[in-house]
């Protein structure tokens, strides 16, 4: 049974057919053969029910947030925010661009808005100040994936749709991981540059920070309101979705002026096609896991797998490698959708704190959008520096072993993952 679902969705893969069929013709393919009795009437009922869940509000939310602030200056004015207080050190641009990085990633949620919000005004500033192009590549898609760490995050909402764990502890839980990992990315930047020779800037005045510091201090809101609020209680992540938007469009459109109510149908446009493909994803996701846990399939993977009774550091550990690969292949909400419920049940009888796992899930899915050959974000750098795909990973390995590091880490110290969460 397992061999049958895992031959029909390679086949399907392999014979080009989009992941949405792959996902409801395998499971469908499975009940058919095995359990003739299952009323087809409840395979449709699961895929309504997979969009039905309130805090899928938060995603078209955060999506239209994240494209009326790239179409807007949001991402310009925390770029040059940050670069004024560490643009003149070793690595100045370099640090200045994983930190502005993380800053949109905590406006957006969004590794891919990221690489085009940072990536493409910083690519040029990079250039220009004497990096090589594969390393600034790498260094832009790589700071992009801490999106996915630092709330609000996509792949976090998914995770918590699946388990129904809390979306406010698991945004919570992120922080602390999302900024040790700019912290070794700004390391390694800072000796890099140093060792590579990369001229310095100049050092701008106290007057000159607090002009940058006036012109940011509105987008600097986001991050501010959406943590404050989620942390204090004071609103929910789907609350917080709505407010960014509302923020948003104030900024952009009232105070800032980049936009104009002419800019708006294009703006939704672009928000709607992307939930649209988000959506149907989940829905398919419902039933697949589903008609999985109908057929005891995480059973019988598990127990194959991880044998009788395994520890908590064994499952993590197969869970690492597990996320790890799928989403060098798909994307990462395709696989936390598909693996989460093989490997859910089985974590909380080991005694894992479904928060801590979420955070590991969460990493890896972030780790696999970078890995060669197929992760997301290379085909977004692809696509937005017009580069081959050789030279855009070039510059990758470094941030993976850092990543890797971070990983163990995480895994070996779930402190690391629950010191924020109540």
């Amino acid at each position: 049974m397992v061999l049958l679902l895992m031959a029909i969705m390679v086949a399907l893969l392999l014979l080009n057919f989009p992941m949405l069929l792959t996902m409801i013709v395998a499971p469908l393919t499975i009940l058919l053969n095995y359990f003739p009795n299952v009323n087809p009437i409840l395979a449709i009922q699961q895929v309504v029910a997979g969009v039905q869940p309130f805090v899928l509000l938060a995603v078209p939310m955060f999506i239209l947030a994240a494209d009326i602030m790239s179409a807007g200056q949001t991402a310009k004015r925390l770029l040059d925010f940050v670069q004024t207080f560490v643009g003149h050190i070793h690595g100045g641009l370099g640090i200045t661009t994983a930190a502005t990085c993380t800053l949109f990633g905590a406006i957006s949620g969004s590794t891919q808005a990221t690489v085009v919000a940072i990536g493409k005004p910083m690519r040029n500033r990079m250039l220009d100040s004497g990096y090589r192009d594969s390393d600034t590549i790498g260094l832009i898609i790589s700071s992009a994936i801490i999106a996915l760490l630092i709330p609000p995050s996509i792949s976090m909402i998914m995770y918590c749709v699946v388990t129904g764990a809390s979306v406010g502890d698991l945004f919570i839980a992120g922080v602390i991981p999302g900024l040790m990992i700019l912290a070794f990315f700004s390391a390694f930047i800072y000796f890099d540059a140093r060792r590579k020779n990369i001229p310095l800037s100049n050092r701008l005045t106290f007057k000159e920070r607090m002009v940058s510091f006036k012109k940011a201090i509105l987008p600097l809101g986001f991050p501010v309101i959406i943590f404050a609020g989620i942390y204090s209680g004071f609103f929910s992540p789907t609350e917080a979705s709505a407010i960014a938007v509302l923020y948003a469009l104030i900024l952009e459109m009232l105070i800032f002026k980049t936009i104009k109510p002419k800019d708006l149908p294009k703006i939704a446009l672009s928000t709607g096609a992307v939930t649209a493909s988000v959506f149907i994803l989940v829905a398919a996701g419902s039933l697949f896991s589903w008609a999985i846990s109908y057929a005891r399939i995480p059973q019988i993977i598990t127990a194959a797998v991880l044998g009788v009774d395994p520890s908590a550091i064994r499952i993590l550990i197969t869970v690492t490698i597990a996320y790890f690969i799928g989403c060098m292949f798909v994307d990462s909400i395709v696989v936390i959708i598909i693996l989460t419920p093989i490997f859910f049940p089985l974590a909380m009888q080991a005694g894992i704190h479904p928060i801590h796992l979420g955070i590991v899930v969460t990493l890896q899915a972030a780790i696999g959008s970078i890995s060669p050959p197929f992760g997301c974000n290379i085909f977004t750098g692809i696509a937005i520096f017009n580069r081959p795909f050789l030279e855009v990973v070039k510059g990758l390995p470094p941030y993976l072993f850092m990543l890797v590091i971070v990983s163990v880490l995480i895994i070996t110290f779930p402190q690391i993952s629950l010191l924020l969460v109540p």
